[in-house]
């Protein structure tokens, strides 16, 4: 680990995923559920980054403040391949390159893909949020109605 991030003392909920991340062999440095990336992203622990499509955002709705950085665009959801340095500028831009980030997509699994690769680029403190903004798909194939951060009724705008 290196020094600067010696230097970063994560909030504790973050330490408590990077444990549980490290147990259970995650590729990235752990996720959160949606009320406590929330209560990180409220009270200025985290930056959190929206890495949907920009037209989910437009359409679906999104939180409010987050940054965006696109983990695949368009409508055939091609995979961004400069996300990486999209999101390292990003970062930077907003709070510096070892600043903790949540990553949100719908569902937590293009975010979890999102995560790995900041962790294999050296950004160690990019966290997943789990469930996602919509949540998972029902017995009835539709979202928002078991989990995600909608769900919860957590802070969010649609355009």
């Amino acid at each position: 680990m290196s020094t600067v991030l010696q230097e970063i003392e994560l909030p504790e909920a973050l330490q408590r995923a990077r444990e549980q991340a490290q147990e259970t062999g995650l590729p990235y440095a752990g996720g959160v559920a949606p009320v406590q990336a929330w209560a990180l992203v409220s009270e200025g622990s985290a930056l959190l980054v929206d890495v949907r499509s920009g037209e989910e955002r437009k359409f679906v709705g999104h939180v409010p403040q987050s940054l965006h950085v696109a983990w695949a665009t368009g409508t055939s959801l091609n995979r961004n391949p400069r996300f990486v340095r999209e999101l390292e500028a990003a970062i930077a831009k907003a709070a510096g390159r070892d600043a903790p980030v949540l990553l949100l997509c719908r569902s937590g699994k293009r975010s979890a893909l999102a995560a790995e690769a900041a962790a294999k680029a050296g950004l160690e403190n990019v966290f997943n949020v789990f469930e996602g903004f919509e949540g998972d798909l029902d017995g009835l194939g539709q979202r928002g109605h078991a989990n995600g951060w909608r769900f919860h009724g957590l802070p969010w705008v649609q355009d």
